[in-house]
């Protein structure tokens, strides 16, 4: 019977310790995946940045002309 109960125990063990591996590989890959994400947010808000600043340069410069003034007709 005591040839039994240590099968139970290493059976449990390898279970328990399958288990850990196969958190740390989810861990990890989770881990990985937000890196990469946040590397491709980084990215896209420099170039939005980028491009703002161009926009309000580019509309800075292209202010339109101020309307002429209209004489209005003096009668007299």
């Amino acid at each position: 019977m005591n040839t039994s109960k240590k099968g139970a125990a290493r059976t449990a063990n390898g279970v328990f310790e399958a288990s850990e591996r196969r958190s740390e590989q989810v861990k990890l890959k989770i881990s990985t995946e937000s890196a990469a994400n946040d590397a491709k947010t980084a990215r896209l808000r420099t170039l939005r940045l980028e491009k703002e600043a161009l926009d309000a340069e580019a509309a800075r410069l292209k202010t339109p002309p101020s309307p002429a003034k209209k004489r209005s007709k003096n009668s007299g």
